[in-house]
């Protein structure tokens, strides 16, 4: 596997320069069959990222602009009244939406309103789609990959936490470096024009996700995953923050962590998750799972403040 994973990330550093962490969670959450939210401001390269690992893992990509006029039949698709075989005769026939797909990047999610919201959860969740009293199995893998602008919210609708909890990872993509940059400036603006190749199928894929749920975990590391979760709650939570959070993670954090810290050993080539891959998950499996009290935040504390202290207690 870690053969493999070099291959995919050489691949995907053909069109993207820098990112290697977010490229890194990426593949985590794919592996461990789990969405993710991007959180980053315009222009960082977070649609072509996604495109990228779509095609190197030879999956089905569709990208859904969001938008506030956007209806739930936008996404899912509707039944259409066609001509039948016989003459005279008319039946429903289905439309599939761009939500059938391996890989959706749910563009700027956050600007579509709960109606639509609640459309793409279901899809989320269950992995289907319902259309009157028809229900519709979406294509296996199939992945939610979304983005979010988190400065600009006029004209946002803001995700419930039901919504939220239901991504596995919260992903941050900041600026690249000085030297990415440079690359970045020098490489892209001229007459070629690189293209990745594939280099994993889905079926690949799906035996990569199956073997991920049969690596072994030790003991040290569930107590660690279960102390980490438990500490992170405002009741019967690590005393230093405890009254800071007005709610913590639930055990679909403890889930993500586990799946997560498996995924990790994979592609490193381990048959193992240690301590020290709970630890570098804390972050994108936690911050949209935490909430600070009003005066936490008056006071000046952060989630990822929190967050330090929740994993300093894991060394």
């Amino acid at each position: 596997m870690r053969t493999l994973h070099a291959q995919l990330r050489a691949e995907v550093a053909k069109v993207i320069i820098g990112q290697d962490q977010v490229i890194e969670e990426l593949l985590i959450a794919i592996l461990s069959r789990g969405h993710a939210l991007l959180m980053g401001v315009p222009g960082l390269a977070k649609t072509t990222m996604v495109h990228a690992l779509a095609e190197v893992m030879s999956l089905d990509f569709n990208r859904i602009q969001f938008t506030p006029d956007l209806m739930p039949s936008d996404i899912t698709g509707t039944d259409i009244l066609q001509e039948a075989d016989q003459p005279g005769k008319r039946a429903f026939v289905f439309i599939k939406g761009p939500l059938f797909a391996n890989i959706v990047l749910a563009d700027e999610i956050n600007r579509a309103p709960q109606k639509t919201q609640s459309a793409l959860l279901e899809a989320m969740q269950e992995r289907q789609v319902t259309i009157g009293d028809e229900t519709h199995p979406l294509p296996d893998p199939f992945l939610v990959l979304a983005t979010q602008n988190p400065i600009e919210q006029e004209g946002t609708y803001p995700l419930p936490e039901a919504q939220l909890d239901r991504f596995l990872l919260e992903i941050d993509v900041g600026y690249p470096d000085r030297a990415a940059e440079r690359r970045i400036l020098l490489e892209t603006t001229g007459a070629a024009e690189h293209r990745p190749q594939a280099v994993m199928d889905t079926e690949g894929l799906l035996s990569a996700q199956r073997l991920v749920r049969r690596l072994p975990v030790g003991e040290a590391v569930v107590d660690a995953i279960l102390d980490l979760v438990r500490a992170a709650r405002p009741v019967g939570g690590d005393a230093a923050i405890a009254d800071k959070l007005l709610w913590g993670p639930g055990p679909r954090a403890s889930q993500a962590l586990m799946l997560g810290a498996r995924a990790r050993a994979l592609l490193q080539g381990r048959l193992s998750p240690s301590i020290d891959d709970v630890a570098d998950l804390v972050s994108p499996v936690f911050r949209h799972r935490m909430a600070l009290n009003f005066t936490a935040r008056a006071e000046g504390h952060t989630v990822e403040s929190a967050i330090a202290r929740l994993r300093d207690t894991l060394a």
